[in-house]
């Protein structure tokens, strides 16, 4: 009986093994923030760590491909293997971008010298040159070993199709790159008068929070599901060609018995044919029932994008509130000062109308003193 391959929760728990194994070790490491495109506008950079932290190039040598993997604490917030058709592109001074096909995502990083990003533009095109020769070593092993084998000698049969589990890849690639550069040196300042509103911010902060959420969630989904794509991909390939070797056998198996005299070789050969067809349908079985998993496993995706598309429309609508609230804000705080520049002219015109009763009053005293002298004067 052929083995049966492998299912996803294994497949998952290989894939972590292999990161901690020690031949896997970083060649390159630097320090940078970490950014990702908005995966609704694509034209928007999020930020995917609130300070620089360590991104660095992973060399794996049972598969013989690299990575750039960067963690936040416990979180995985790069996880990009470095494909031939790759592109890094240094879009400011210190800030440079590549696109993941695979993850369906664009990468952004800020470095904080010049020399740090050019550095790891420079390590970026070594080993995209580096896998691309990989790939290519890669690709005439698989055209040597599916190449046509020669006949087997008389009175031997060519044995059944070995099933072979494709090796699990990460979800990476390249797509499209944005213009869009963020300043990676400064960070967003808080909303200013959050007193008078204090309740907008708390209600964004907590359904940015559920999307977040959300996001990290559809981001291990989406990966899962990809790498599932790629297994039906390879298992309906294996399907095929365990078809056609079945295909092959029955007509041997029609062949042997229309001979006409049979013999103890013949029959045991016989024997053996519809053993092997039997072990591939058992397999074939085994592939259907993969198969529907993943199927569940994607209807359980599409209730998660839906749940997110919600959360994303009530983060807007919370947005635009705030954004009215703070235009109603600016209007009062408009007219508070136009009330208060007009106190202060009503104020200036007081002074002046009381410097001039101050003067008629001073010249009235006067002239009240000189006509008592003249008063005197005449008695």
């Amino acid at each position: 009986m052929p083995k049966k391959a492998p299912t996803m929760q294994q497949h998952r728990r290989s894939k972590v093994s292999r990161l901690m194994k020690a031949r896997e070790q970083p060649i390159y490491s630097t320090r940078a923030h970490v950014f990702q495109i908005d995966p609704n506008t694509k034209k928007n950079w999020l930020p995917a760590s609130k300070h620089a932290v360590t991104v660095s190039y992973f060399y794996d040598s049972t598969r013989n491909v690299y990575r750039i993997i960067s963690l936040d604490g416990t979180k995985a917030i790069i996880n990009s293997t470095i494909s031939p058709n790759m592109t890094f592109t240094k879009t400011s001074q210190k800030f440079g971008q590549w696109a993941d096909s695979r993850a369906n995502t664009v990468y952004g990083l800020g470095f904080s010298t010049e020399h740090h990003l050019a550095k790891f533009a420079e390590k970026f095109a070594e080993y995209k040159e580096a896998a691309r020769l990989a790939k290519e070593k890669s690709q005439e092993k698989m055209e040597m070993a599916t190449s046509p084998s020669q006949e087997s000698p008389a009175g031997e049969l060519a044995s059944p199709l070995t099933p072979v589990t494709p090796p699990m890849e990460n979800i990476n690639g390249t797509d499209e790159i944005c213009d869009t550069t963020p300043n990676s040196d400064s960070r967003p300042e808080p909303a200013q008068n959050a007193l008078a509103f204090a309740h907008s911010p708390a209600m964004t902060k907590h359904w940015e929070a559920e999307l977040e959420a959300l996001k990290g969630n559809n981001a291990k989904l989406t990966a899962a599901l990809l790498e599932s794509t790629a297994n039906v991909k390879q298992w309906k390939q294996q399907l095929a060609a365990y078809q056609e070797e079945a295909e092959r056998l029955h007509k041997r198996v029609t062949e042997l018995e229309c001979q006409s005299n049979q013999t103890p070789v013949i029959k045991s050969q016989k024997t053996e044919l519809n053993q092997t067809i039997e072990e591939l349908e058992n397999a074939l079985r085994d592939k259907e029932e993969e198969m529907e998993k993943l199927k569940e496993e994607l209807e359980n995706m599409n209730d998660l994008m839906e749940q997110k598309d919600t959360l994303s429309q009530k983060l807007e609508e919370t947005e635009l509130r705030s954004r009215v609230l703070e235009e109603q804000l600016a209007g009062a705080e408009q007219r508070l000062e136009e009330n208060q520049e007009e106190q202060e002219n009503f104020r200036k015109s007081l002074r002046t109308l009381l410097e001039l009763l101050d003067g008629k009053i001073f010249e009235l005293t006067e002239l009240r003193d000189t006509l008592a002298r003249l008063i005197e004067e005449a008695s």
